[in-house]
């Protein structure tokens, strides 16, 4: 018999064989995968849904097939297995409010989850930095421009960008056009935060729509943030394609490129020295070239990365809130009457409004301004950490090492804390016509311990200053717009109405 009579024929493990076979060993690595997260994992002992432990396919389901409602699974899985879930593979939710300091607390060094900031696309910002020691450096380099004295001292600044809406106002009162107030609100905290950190704004309130597709294009940037954190190859391989062709294939992450292009725009001439005609002074990222960090926190790249996350956290979440502000004052009317009380008081000549500081005296307008921030809720997504030390809970040991995350919004919401959670009762926050301090440690709006929101007193004086101010000057009245266009119904990193929502829209009146 000849030998090639019994040699095995060159089709039978030709390509088709070949690629059986992979199949084949990645169906039974993937079985193997899944068996040992679901009762070999050092988390089996935690409560949770099995389904969520096999893979990070669950999660992507919910957040980008279903477009920003994994939120809503977690609060379910806390309902039917109690306060602490195990949501994913590897990572551990909480839904305790008084527990949400402990965890956070400032004295514990805490690290963020490397996976989950992969959804800014921004390495080298503060806010995604994972390392503790390395985020106290950024940090601190950067949190002097916004102490309460450098923001009092940027006072002059913030009343001539409202003073410059005020104007635009005041057209739109005789012409009664109905304008989108998000929009509007974006325009303002975008001109503030731009000439504060670049000594150039965008002019974005000069604009006949307040440059309405800056809103547009940081939401669907957040949206596309879930995408990011399951497939963090994705963004460097966009940049190398053309933006026209990316944002045909993807607009959210078309949305971050554009974003990111536009702040490079603003940072590289700082970078470069070739802006010292427009500079107007101390700006943030002039003296950050200026201090004492290393000359690997000063490269171009770091500073896009963190003028990005500058310009979409100082712009967005508090926009968000003066919009709320006013929907729900015309929304309880009841509650506008009281407030304008209450400023026309104070403030007995409107073109003369009193100062941040003067300003926060006022108990009401400070319930007011508390309570539209804990219903915008800052930061919807959930806020993952990891410590260095096995952690405690009601008889629990989490394993050092281990993403552990509570979620702002169900905090802000729980109805044992704010009872009718939904509803905007600024009394909630006073007592004897004073501030409650009692209800300050559940205030989580804006986060807590060592990465607390940088801008906080920056948002603060943007809201006191731009309420007092056109409040005491105009009216308004609401066009088409329900509860559906400002209550969260998609966490896209920050709380999103209805998809099909048009907007927070009014027509500006002249006050009566």
């Amino acid at each position: 018999m000849d030998v090639d009579d019994i040699c095995v024929p060159s089709s039978s493990i030709g390509p088709p064989t070949v690629w059986l076979c992979l199949g084949a060993v990645g169906l039974l690595w993937a079985v193997v995968g899944g068996i040992r997260r679901v009762w070999f994992s050092p988390l089996s002992k935690f409560p949770g849904p099995k389904i969520a432990w096999l893979s990070l396919w669950n999660e992507f389901y919910w957040d980008v097939v279903k477009r920003g409602t994994f939120m809503w699974k977690i609060q379910e899985m806390h309902e039917q297995y109690g306060p602490i879930v195990r949501i994913n593979p590897y990572e551990l939710h909480i839904l305790d409010p008084d527990f949400f300091l402990e965890l956070y607390a400032s004295n514990r060094k805490l690290d963020k989850y490397r996976w989950w900031t992969n959804l800014a696309g921004a390495d080298g910002s503060g806010f995604s930095t994972v390392p503790h020691d390395l985020h106290r450096l950024r940090r601190g380099a950067i949190s002097p421009f916004f102490s309460v004295r450098s923001v009092t001292n940027l006072e002059p600044l913030i009343k001539s960008k409202i003073e410059k809406l005020s104007a635009r106002f005041v057209q739109l009162a005789k012409t009664q056009e109905v304008v989108r107030l998000d929009a509007a609100f974006m325009a303002l905290t975008m001109d503030v935060i731009c000439d504060y950190a670049f000594a150039k704004d965008r002019c974005y309130l000069d604009q006949p729509d307040f440059e309405l597709r800056w809103k547009q294009t940081i939401i669907g940037a957040f949206e596309g943030g879930a995408l990011g954190r399951q497939f963090p190859w994705m963004l460097p391989l966009m940049k190398k394609l053309p933006p026209s062709f990316v944002a045909a294939m993807n607009p959210a992450v078309g949305n971050l490129l554009y974003w990111q292009g536009l702040v490079r725009e603003q940072v590289k001439p700082i970078v470069e020295g070739t802006n010292k005609g427009e500079s107007k002074g101390r700006t943030i990222f002039h003296e950050l070239l200026n201090s004492d960090l290393p000359p690997e926190e000063k490269t171009l790249q770091r500073l896009c990365d963190e003028g990005e996350i500058l310009t979409g956290a100082g712009s967005e979440t508090t926009a968000q809130t003066i919009t709320r502000l006013f929907f729900y004052l015309k929304h309880a009317p009841e509650t506008l009457n009281t407030l304008r009380k209450e400023l026309d008081a104070a403030i007995p000549n409107p073109n003369l409004i009193p100062s941040w500081a003067e300003l926060q005296a006022l108990p009401y307008l400070s319930a007011c301004i508390r309570e539209a921030t804990r219903l915008s809720y800052g930061v919807t997504t959930r806020l993952p950490r990891i410590a260095h030390e096995d952690i405690k809970y009601k008889g629990y040991v989490i394993p050092a090492g281990t993403p552990v995350s509570q979620t702002t919004y169900f905090v802000l919401t729980h109805p044992d804390i704010f009872p009718e959670p939904h509803t905007f009762r600024p009394e909630r926050w006073l007592e004897g016509g004073k501030m409650r301090n009692d209800l300050d440690k559940y205030f989580v709006a804006f986060g807590k311990g060592s990465r607390q929101c940088l801008g906080m007193n920056l948002a603060y004086a943007e809201m006191y200053l731009a309420a007092a101010t056109l409040i005491r000057r105009f009216d308004w009245e609401m066009y088409e717009t329900t509860l559906d266009d400002v209550v969260c119904k998609r966490d896209f990193f920050v709380a999103v109405a209805d998809l099909g929502s048009k907007g927070v829209r009014a027509a500006i009146l002249p006050r009566r």
